[in-house]
């Protein structure tokens, strides 16, 4: 029972997450409701799965890893590099995905990220339109929006965790 709560707490995560990369691509900002409102669906699904454990191992290194990335990207953001609203969110995915999912995550922010980077930077890829001349108008200020990669990462590894964990909670396999 507490599997499936955390489970759906996670999935209530993911239309808050494409909200997120829909407002920094349209608006360059991602705000601080958005990003707490993460963090308590994030703690409150690995709050219910260490109860069900009875480890907070997951809990902890989460913790450690959101940490580790908000002082590790502080320096950037210092240097205008990178927006605050990016550095919060890498900062809180990695309490909302857990400890087992940082590795899929960190992988699909990879693939992302460079997609995103090489769509803003090579606008004429896109097809002709409103979306390219967006695109161009992001290149032509120098502004990646970041939070896009970030949000479509965590959705994907939020997916697949539901994914994997269906035959837990539904008793069948797939």
């Amino acid at each position: 029972m507490l599997l499936a709560a955390s489970l759906l707490l996670k999935g209530l995560a993911i239309p808050l997450l494409a909200r997120i990369a829909w407002l920094d691509f349209t608006t360059q900002k991602i705000s601080n409701q958005n990003v707490l409102l993460l963090l308590c669906l994030g703690l409150g699904s690995l709050q219910l799965l260490s109860v069900q454990s009875g480890s907070w191992w997951d809990m902890g290194l989460s913790a450690l890893a959101g940490l580790l990335l908000f002082v590790a990207l502080f320096p950037f953001w210092a240097m205008r590099k990178i927006g605050a609203g990016d550095v919060k969110l890498m900062a809180v995915v990695p309490l909302l995905i857990g400890g087992s999912g940082l590795l899929v995550f960190s992988a699909l922010l990879l693939l992302f990220a460079l997609a995103t980077a090489l769509i803003v930077k090579n606008p004429f890829m896109l097809p002709q339109g409103a979306f390219r001349l967006y695109v161009q108008h992001l290149d032509r200020k120098g502004v990646v929006p970041f939070g896009v990669p970030i949000s479509l990462a965590a959705i994907c590894t939020i997916a697949f965790q539901l994914y994997s964990n269906l035959t837990v909670v539904g008793g069948f396999s797939v």
